[in-house]
């Protein structure tokens, strides 16, 4: 089974580090943990005192079992009830291959909210760290463990601790050390120091906790370094929430021939920032030998994910020591002047209501209009909503040519990283790079992060870029048209600016194995959990991406990314009436009401019926319905609903009651019914037939018509806006 591995935890824990409710080190018990009935069971290993869900049994391995279908285990924590901050850290091990996955459970909620996961394999015990936020409704701890089909695959549990506190904080007094990690150099690296042991080479005596020899902190020497710029890092657990304040550290430093000491913040790309370092006037008063502790106080403004890095550098062996003790961190600025963390959704318009915080540069000749047209195969509808607003530049037919239209976006403050994206559709004869670009401006000096590359095809195309201020800025869109050939439409929409890099998700929890947003669903990574009921299969939902493969139906691109997946059914094959039905998984029951948000397409002469209901165990209630062609644009529509039970979702697409009043000189595919009754292709230049007994307003026949019905982009949005809309 699984070996037991170097990290364990103190037996006895300092009243200053007191655990609460919900930790558990399963040394004889599961601490009112349990398995849910549903799921695979874990089990609790006295001998070595951890829990572990294994993909085979002993008996099925020593058969020789080889391969089975991956287990889920779902282990979930008694019910917890804390207001203030707190921080869980976990002891695990995945071996051979699996995931872990950590959620938090809120009653009268239908979904869990991802804290943590992981997928790496190790040899021994791992320490994460997630940051509990401070709730007023009692809630559990949710665990999944996957282990992988091999024999030998498990994932394991040997502690949960769950303290006051955040995660960031740390006064090294425990084995554990927070979750704080050296980033192994072969000649320099951060040790633990003080606990009674007698320290060569450093002097070290107290340590800032305890003030005696008793305690713990954390050092680097430099008597082992051989190049130079050998450097240590320390570095802290990742944060998983947004968060600001003051992070605070005690520090102690010693200087013969020279360090440097830093500290920096490092996103899940591994990109630095620096965070803080020593003032002139504090150097020149460190001495040859560690003394006294030097308090720090430095705000942090983290909205993404983020390691601490303590850093130093040393370019001899008589570089000196550093030792770093009790980092904490509160959730107030260290100081009153500092400006708080900039909310960018100043800068974000979907242009419904106006321009929001945009304005318009005159000077240029040329201005962007706000307008709400009707789709056909000629012009888009908005990206919004399908129906609403707008922005437009230029014109295809406008006489006037060699002009610019800027439009100038709200001021962003300097030294941040920001995410821009937006939508953009080009029509025309020449889309060259001109046709639109971005600049950031900053007082008179601009430089352009995003250019046009990818043709738009009259589509919506997602767009994105990632900037990083050095002092304040805007965000300019320009649209030049030097001569009619170069002038077509140039359309914008959904302009989002968010704190952080394009390429990482908001926090660590986002990035988790399960949608990043709980019941979120794009199909760019597959169904999502959504399946079909196989109680009617004349037709089958499928995946795809770009035009349908039928004229005059369907969209030209998805609605996420114009580039990306969306789910389609076509119903050639199905008869008059028949339907085909998409279950979501089932979700719990809430007290309150839920939103479903999604955008549909039905598009085409023979397009039938769109339905989503609600099954509570079989109780079918009607909810939205939609039927016939409705728009070339892909639609938004938002479903309230209340079910305090376990309950599916059903998207629902019925094909059209044919009567004889119906044609459809569009379809590429007609087909006919002969008087006996049977099928037959008829072709499209063969002319309609009649009777000459039947009456000439009676000239046509029975047709069966492609049937087109897309659904994407399902999400559950905050109740009470803009609910139960049929566009």
């Amino acid at each position: 089974m699984l070996p037991l591995c170097l990290l364990t935890f103190a037996a006895a824990v300092q009243a200053h580090n007191q655990l609460l409710p919900g930790s558990c080190s399963f040394e004889s018990s599961t601490c009112e943990y349990t398995s849910d009935s549903d799921f695979a069971s874990w089990t609790l290993h006295k001998d070595g005192h951890f829990v572990a869900v294994d993909s085979v049994d002993e008996q099925d391995a020593e058969r020789g079992a080889g391969e089975k279908p991956g287990l889920t285990g779902v282990l979930l924590s008694p019910a917890l009830e804390q207001s203030e901050w707190s921080c869980l850290r976990l002891v695990y091990q995945i071996t051979g291959s699996g995931s872990l996955e950590v959620l938090q459970r809120s009653e009268g909620r239908s979904f869990d909210r991802p804290l943590w996961s992981s997928r790496a394999p190790s040899d021994s015990w791992v320490i994460s760290s997630m940051d509990l936020q401070n709730n007023t409704e009692p809630y559990r701890v949710v665990i999944e463990g996957k282990p992988g089909g091999s024999p030998g695959s498990s994932v394991a549990i040997f502690e949960i601790h769950i303290s006051p506190g955040f995660c960031l904080e740390c006064d090294f007094e425990e084995s554990h050390l927070c979750g704080y990690s050296n980033q192994w150099n072969a000649n320099v690296n951060w040790y633990v120091g003080g606990g009674e042991v007698q320290l060569l080479h450093n002097g070290l005596l107290d340590d800032h906790t305890f003030q005696n020899r008793t305690g713990h902190l954390m050092y680097v020497d430099s008597i082992y370094a051989k190049t130079f710029k050998e450097v240590a890092k320390l570095v802290s657990p990742m944060t998983t929430v947004p968060m600001s304040g003051c992070l605070s550290f005690q520090y102690q430093r010693s200087v013969e021939r020279g360090n440097l000491f830093s500290v920096y913040t490092r996103d899940r790309l591994g990109q630095y920032q620096e965070l803080w370092r020593p003032e002139l006037e504090q150097q020149s008063e460190w001495s040859g030998t560690l003394g006294e502790w030097i308090p720090v106080q430095v705000d942090l403004k983290a909205p993404y994910s983020v390691q601490v890095v303590f850093e130093v550098t040393f370019n001899s062996p008589r570089g000196g020591r550093v030792a770093v003790d009790d980092i904490s961190f509160s959730s107030e600025f260290c100081s009153s002047d500092t400006e708080p963390t900039f909310d960018p959704s100043v800068a974000s318009c979907d242009f419904e209501s106006g321009f929001c915080s945009y304005t318009q540069d005159q000077v240029t000749g040329s201005s962007w209009r706000r307008v709400s047209v009707k789709p056909n195969i000629f012009r888009n509808g908005d990206h919004t909503t399908g129906a609403g607003s707008f922005l437009l530049a230029n014109s295809r037919l406008s006489p006037r040519s060699g002009y610019v239209s800027r439009l100038e976006g709200p001021t962003l403050p300097g030294n941040m990283k920001y995410c821009l994206s937006f939508y953009f559709s080009l029509r025309g004869f020449n889309q060259t790079d001109q046709a639109l670009a971005v600049y950031l401006q900053s007082g008179s000096s601009q430089e352009k992060i995003w250019s046009q590359g990818e043709k738009s095809r009259g589509i919506w195309i997602a767009a994105d870029s990632t900037f990083h201020t050095s002092q304040p800025s805007k965000v300019v869109f320009i649209s030049t048209c030097r001569s009619f050939w170069d002038c077509g439409s140039v359309a914008l929409d959904d302009i989002s600016v968010k704190l952080g890099d394009c390429e990482l998700p908001a926090t660590a929890a986002a990035d988790s194995l399960s949608s990043p947003l709980p019941g979120h669903c794009d199909f760019e990574a597959g169904l999502c959990g959504y399946t079909q009921d196989k109680q009617s299969d004349a037709a089958d939902w499928e995946l795809r991406r770009g035009p349908t493969p039928t004229s005059y139906t369907g969209p030209r691109g998805d609605h996420t990314a114009g580039l990306g997946y969306y789910l389609y059914l076509e119903a050639s094959t199905m008869l008059s009436g028949q339907s085909v039905r998409l279950l979501s998984r089932p979700l719990r029951g809430s007290r309150g009401s839920q939103c479903l948000s999604f955008y549909y397409h039905m598009y085409g002469s023979g397009t039938g019926r769109l339905g989503v209901h609600l099954d509570n165990g079989g109780d079918d209630v009607l909810l939205w319905q939609q039927s016939g062609e409705q728009s070339i644009a892909w639609l938004r529509a938002r479903v309230e609903y209340q079910s305090d039970s376990l309950h599916q979702l059903v998207f629902e697409a019925t094909q059209r009651f044919f009567s004889e009043g119906a044609t459809s000189p569009l379809m590429t595919l007609p087909w006919k019914v002969d008087p006996a009754q049977k099928w037959r292709f008829k072709p499209p230049w063969e002319p309609p037939t009649r009777s000459s007994r039947e009456p000439l307003g009676r000239m046509h026949e029975p047709w069966i018509h492609i049937l087109f019905l897309h659904i994407r982009q399902l999400t559950w949005c905050s109740p009470g806006k803009h609910v139960n809309q049929n566009l």
